[in-house]
């Protein structure tokens, strides 16, 4: 498959269905990825060889050759804390498979009554389990398909969803080009928390990289959250992101990211300052792999994520 014909498939999709997702208890599933994803502001859809990147598109799990480990921390505002693991194992002749788990914890909320009293305290968490076989198509074309199931816990009130996730990655090394794509989360909750169903968060996204000829930088490019709602189809296409990854010698990397929906929506016309921005750093080594993230959300508030990589 040529990657007119996926960007072609992408805009059929989005003309033939509406799908959009409104504000949903299980949004968390949007918020789970890596240190580097993160500096590269999201722009992971079409990442090859890397375990995290699953999140994004299944069907990078078979493009992975190392480090098949992938742990990530992030300190959240406040005492909000989140995190992931996954790991993928490949066959030799049957394709690979990847299990992986998200949590993010809220940190504790004091009970308090109509006068104020405080009466003890009460938790929120998010988590998230997946599964993911992931083979290869056509020559150099991946699909990938991931089974999730998620929960949500706010106090005594418990919440439970499934989705599906896939996707295909087209990988054309003579060109030092790849081109992704994946629909992610399509799915329905099964259980509620007030009686009141929610939707799921289904996202659309299409990306691309580039490694340029001569200059050691990986350029990223890619569309986001093409299902979310929008006043006018092609408002779905403000939701974009842009960033490069700097190799300087052999085992550090650079990183420098723009995500324009963040910008957009996360903080007013008269004060965004760096919202939308992100960066950060690696260091690759042949065993091991450690990643730094920042981004910026909003005119304040700083995401900070930390990933190890690791080879069995």
């Amino acid at each position: 498959m040529k990657p007119s014909k996926i960007i072609i498939f992408t805009v059929l999709l989005l003309y033939s269905i509406e799908l959009y997702s409104d504000s949903s208890p299980f949004d968390f599933l949007r918020d789970v990825e890596s240190a580097r994803a993160a500096a590269l502001a999201g722009c992971f859809v079409a990442m090859p060889d890397d375990a995290s990147a699953v999140f994004f598109n299944p069907a990078t799990v078979s493009t992975v050759n190392d480090k098949h480990f992938s742990t990530t921390f992030m300190k959240h505002i406040l005492d909000i804390n989140s995190g992931n693991v996954s790991y993928i194992h490949s066959f030799e002749q049957s394709g690979s498979v990847a299990a992986a788990v998200s949590f993010t914890n809220y940190g504790s909320f004091p009970y308090a009554d109509q006068f104020g009293n405080i009466n003890g305290s009460f938790s929120a968490n998010n988590l998230l389990f997946s599964g993911t076989y992931s083979n290869q198509l056509d020559s150099n074309l991946y699909y990938g398909v991931s089974a999730e199931f998620a929960f949500i816990n706010l106090e005594k009130y418990n919440s439970t969803a499934f989705a599906v996730s896939a996707g295909l990655i087209y990988l054309m090394p003579e060109k030092r080009t790849n081109v992704g794509i994946s629909v992610l989360h399509a799915g329905t909750q099964i259980t509620t928390l007030d009686g009141v169903k929610e939707s799921m968060p289904l996202d659309i996204r299409i990306g691309v990289n580039h490694r340029l000829r001569g200059l050691p930088l990986l350029i990223n490019f890619s569309f986001q959250h093409l299902a979310d709602q929008t006043n006018n189809f092609f408002d779905k296409f403000l939701n974009f992101s842009l960033a490069g990854e700097f190799y300087i010698g052999k085992y550090v990397q650079a990183r420098l990211g723009y995500n324009n929906q963040v910008r957009r929506l996360t903080s007013p016309d008269n004060n965004k300052g760096l919202s939308g921005f992100s960066g950060g750093a690696g260091i690759k080594l042949k065993d091991f792999n450690f990643d730094y993230g920042l981004a910026q959300i909003g005119s304040s508030a700083l995401l900070h994520r930390f990933t190890l990589g690791l080879e069995f």
